[in-house]
């Protein structure tokens, strides 16, 4: 028997979680928001939850069909994040990459909550929202110290830094 519930669950903390990263991205100007990657989560965890037949209840889906799903939605991703990657040829710059990782690592955090696993999507949720707040001062503060980067330098990097 299928519990709607549980499906209404798992759909509604993938949307929450996409959107939490989604407006990070957001409010630091990126081409990608929350409405985007609330609806990566959302399509993730729903294609999941079809390739285990909405059955996962019992425990009894293909774990065959399972793996093709997330393959298929990996790769499907990929597309989604290889259009906002693009290269700047008067600085000679590749900018877009952090908003194509973060497209990709939600359409993971969307695939464990297809699959039920909450703990894992909240784990998840932390690790990528600690790398976006510590990440850019962290890398600041290795360049100032073990490249000897001058403020100047510092303040180009910035510029260029996706």
């Amino acid at each position: 028997m299928v519990d709607y519930w549980d499906i209404a669950g798992r759909l509604v903390i993938a949307l929450l979680l996409g959107c939490v990263i989604g407006i990070e991205r957001n409010l630091h100007g990126k081409p990608t928001g929350m409405k985007t990657l609330g609806l990566v989560a959302l399509g993730s965890a729903l294609v999941t939850m079809a390739s285990m037949e909405f059955a996962p209840l019992d425990g009894q889906y293909s774990h065959d069909a399972l793996s093709r799903a997330i393959q298929g939605v990996i790769t499907g991703i990929g597309f989604l994040g290889a259009g906002v990657i693009v290269f700047n040829n008067e600085s000679s710059k590749v900018r877009g990459l952090t908003t194509a990782a973060s497209i990709w690592v939600t359409a993971g955090i969307g695939i464990v909550c297809g699959m039920g696993a909450w703990r894992v999507a909240g784990i998840g949720l932390i690790f990528v929202m600690l790398l976006f707040f510590l990440g850019h001062p962290l890398e600041r503060m290795l360049h100032r110290r073990w490249l000897g980067k001058s403020e100047k330098e510092r303040a180009e990097i910035d510029l260029h830094e996706e």
